[in-house]
């Protein structure tokens, strides 16, 4: 939060936007799961994310970001450029 010109308080939002992450599921655990080498495994993360209250809010941010690496919202990077051609 940051001052307005009066006594009242505003909320920042460059400081509001990225919060999720806090609360997102993979913050608390192995980071490689998320990140596997090219041919590895999606699946463990895929099946944290199911479970986690910010997966969508994580979609989002991959989406306007293009975030072209690991799995972010539950999908890979390949499902997620299916998704924003609309074949998913």
């Amino acid at each position: 939060m940051v001052p307005d010109q009066g006594d009242e308080w505003e909320v920042d939002p460059a400081t509001t936007e990225d919060q999720w992450q806090e609360r997102a599921l993979c913050a608390q655990t192995d980071p490689e799961a998320f990140f596997p080498e090219k041919g590895g495994s999606t699946r463990e993360a895929k099946r944290i994310c199911l479970g986690c209250e910010v997966r969508d809010e994580c979609l989002d941010y991959a989406l306007a970001h293009d975030e072209r690496f690991g799995i972010w919202g539950g999908l890979s990077e390949r499902e997620r450029r299916r998704l924003k051609r609309g074949i998913i």
